[in-house]
């Protein structure tokens, strides 16, 4: 048992911890068995719903977010060398209402990051950026992250873990990456869903990412293109748990997308889509002992920017695991 380390959540942020584990497990002198319990598949977790573009986005406290974000940058870019293995592309695209000013030391690391000039912004749109940055494909890039985590020795099993106590009978280190589920498994009542809603329709020839940003629930417009298709967006609902996708929501995300890109207007829909964001006034990333002796690492509450930081906070749960 003391060889043992259990994750628990099989999204972006639990499959990027554990594959962290595993492989620094594989470089130490103890074997150390590394296991996965999630409740649902990979392809059934918020993650894989995600945009996925790289970008810090509703996520505190700032001052740790530069640099889980430089850490996780650094990676994205290395995968981004082979995208058919990883899902992580490269991909240019405009941010309208930023500048460069706001950002943090990671976008330093993306030297084609610049001041949009008047005409590569959208209409409407008085300022901006445009730069190449990674956008994932989430549910290639979960299946590459399960793949790289057996190799490096570790397993994924399907459970659903009703108390903390379960995993810290089987392991001496248990590390919470339960995201929403975080609410009851600790409990901790500061955890709530901003619920996000897209639209997957064929893409009409659109190789660019767009992000028009705005205020209210359903301000801000996004364009993602996948290999899978074109993802239309989005919203920001606070406290809302319905996963259900709402008609009238989804229309008007595609009316919204289209007055930015015309050739959006009568795409097929392919699929609609809702993710429920794990949100926290701060990420939770710390170390507390269980009663039974157990090392807990709390990693959660990442908001809509998981992906973005998942492997800076990653490297801080490992640490903390010791």
């Amino acid at each position: 048992m003391s060889d043992t380390v259990i994750v628990i959540g099989g999204g972006v942020v639990g499959l990027t911890t554990a594959v962290v584990l595993a492989e620094r497990g594989q470089r130490g002198r103890r074997k150390l068995r590394l296991r996965v319990w999630s409740r649902d598949p990979a392809e059934g977790t918020t993650s894989a719903v995600a945009g996925a573009l790289f970008w810090p986005y509703r996520i505190e406290p700032a001052e740790l977010v530069d640099a889980w974000s430089l850490r996780s940058l650094r990676e994205y870019v290395a995968l981004a060398r082979d995208p058919e293995v990883t899902g992580v592309r490269m991909v240019a695209g405009v941010l309208t209402g930023t500048v460069l000013a706001g950002l943090g030391s990671w976008s330093r690391e993306l030297p084609e990051l610049r001041e949009a000039r008047a005409e590569e912004l959208p209409a409407g749109a008085g300022q901006g950026l445009c730069g190449r940055v990674p956008l994932v494909d989430m549910p290639a890039h979960l299946r590459y992250l399960e793949r790289r985590l057996r190799a490096a020795g570790g397993s994924v099993e399907r459970r659903t873990v009703g108390a903390l106590a379960e995993a810290a009978a089987e392991a001496s280190v248990v590390v919470n990456c339960s995201g929403l589920g975080a609410r009851e498994l600790v409990p901790d009542a500061s955890v709530h869903p901003v619920r996000g809603q897209l639209v997957i329709v064929e893409n009409p020839g659109i190789e660019e990412w767009l992000v028009a940003s705005g205020e209210g629930a359903a301000g801000t417009s996004y364009l993602f293109p996948q290999p899978f298709g074109l993802i239309l967006g989005g919203t920001a609902e606070e406290h809302a748990w319905d996963p259900r996708p709402d008609p009238a929501t989804a229309a008007d995300i595609v009316e919204r997308c289209a007055a930015l890109r015309p050739a959006v207007r009568g795409a097929r829909v392919l699929a609609h889509r809702v993710g429920l964001r794990p949100a926290r006034p701060r990420v939770r990333i710390e170390a507390v002992q269980l009663p039974g002796g157990a090392r807990l690492v709390h990693n959660y509450g990442h908001g809509g920017a998981g992906v973005t930081v998942a492997w800076g906070c990653a490297e801080e749960a490992a640490r903390l695991a010791g």
